[in-house]
């Protein structure tokens, strides 16, 4: 094995016949050696599909790369959402209307169908919670309820409870680190459908150049400093 590994340090060095060769090594060495390989991020797209009493609705469509997500939902074809757990962030871009602002609370699916760690999802869905609004750590919480296969692919099962009716159940592919299907309070059912694992391109994770932010409050603001705001009583 102490040959091995000093051939490997010599081919790293000369890069022998590029640097394939290092990288084929060092992957032989990882394999003699037991040592873990960094897990590649992975790529893929599918179709958002929600299903409730017997009736199938299109939600969208999904592309995932590592960390981020992009969901281009059919009920906003204008514009499309983009996440970031390692921020965390999330935004709702616009390209036509050369803007993009924070998403909040525009869509529950930036919530839950965004990449999570499969040991522990309950962190990634905690801190895209709170992206949206204030939430009350007391009351939300989040457990490991065994496990299922869907689809054919092992999957482990999360349940979160969550004040107003904002629990849900998910399905977290290990492989994948995703959740593949949610069920809502409500009884609805989302699934990942049709997953494709491809590469996906990085600019499709990015923010457009030439747009500018659009702060909602900033416009809130300006309504309430004009003569068409009217205050609400003082008990709401």
């Amino acid at each position: 094995m102490k040959r091995d590994e000093t051939t490997c340090k010599k081919t790293w060095k000369k890069m022998w016949k590029g640097s394939g060769s290092a990288t084929a090594c060092l992957f032989a060495m990882a394999i003699l050696t037991n040592a873990p390989m960094p897990a590649a991020a992975q790529q893929f797209s599918a179709d958002l599909v929600a299903r409730k009493d017997d009736i199938a609705t299109a939600m969208g469509t999904l592309r995932v790369s590592g960390g981020k997500a992009r969901i281009d939902p059919t009920a906003l074809p204008d514009g499309f959402f983009l996440l970031d757990t390692a921020k965390p962030a999330a935004y709702f871009v616009r390209p036509a209307a050369h803007v993009y602002m924070k998403a909040m609370q525009s869509s529950p699916l930036t919530q839950l169908f965004v990449p999570v760690d499969p040991s522990d999802p309950c962190r990634q869905w905690l801190a895209m919670a709170q992206l949206s609004a204030p939430v009350d750590v007391a009351t939300w919480h989040c457990q490991r309820d065994g496990e299922e296969a869907i689809a054919g692919r092992n999957t482990d099962v999360y349940r979160v409870a969550a004040p107003s009716g904002l629990g849900f159940t998910g399905w977290v592919d290990r492989a994948r680190g995703f959740p593949v299907q949610i069920k809502t309070a409500d009884g609805t059912v989302i699934v990942a459908d049709h997953i494709r694992d491809e590469p996906q391109p990085a600019q499709t994770f990015e923010i457009p150049a030439g747009l500018r932010k659009f702060d909602p409050q900033a416009l809130i603001r300006r309504i309430q400093q004009s003569d068409v705001w009217v205050a609400p009583p003082a008990s709401q």
